[in-house]
């Protein structure tokens, strides 16, 4: 399993790191150069359901399909979540019929809804808890 933690790296600055060598900066909405923890999760969500979603695209469109997926949904700041995450698939399906399309967006949601696991951990909601360890006492 892949180690995952946050380094401080100033006020309201962190660094997240993972023991693949993985880094992505996170900090607060007016950090320049950073990814908030809010949009983070909703990139994770997005590049779940892009995942999830490539082998049916890929068999239907070829290896080198163009895909974008856009997500949004503003935090509702009294209760500091999101209520509401929309997400939106890019991609060209000019080169298919209506019935193709029809099941070809059928099965790439069926794929979403039964393999990305962010996706449905929000949906489901799961059990976070949190501790914290004086490491400066021996």
């Amino acid at each position: 399993m892949t180690d995952l933690w946050v380094e401080r790296t100033g006020v309201r600055r962190y660094t997240g790191r993972s023991s693949r060598g993985a880094e992505v900066l996170v900090g607060s909405e007016d950090v320049e150069g950073v990814f908030t923890p809010g949009e983070l999760m909703k990139i994770a969500l997005a590049a779940c359901s892009g995942m999830s979603s490539d082998s049916p695209l890929r068999r239907r469109l070829g290896d080198d399909y163009a895909a974008t997926i856009r997500v949004s949904g503003p935090a509702d700041r009294e209760q500091e979540r999101y209520p509401l995450l929309e997400e939106s698939l890019e991609v060209d399906l000019s080169g298919l019929s209506d019935d193709e399309v029809a099941r070809l967006l059928t099965v790439v949601e069926r794929a979403i809804d039964q393999v990305c696991t962010v996706g449905r951990t929000l949906k489901s909601g799961t059990k976070v808890t949190f501790e914290t360890k004086d490491v400066g006492r021996a």
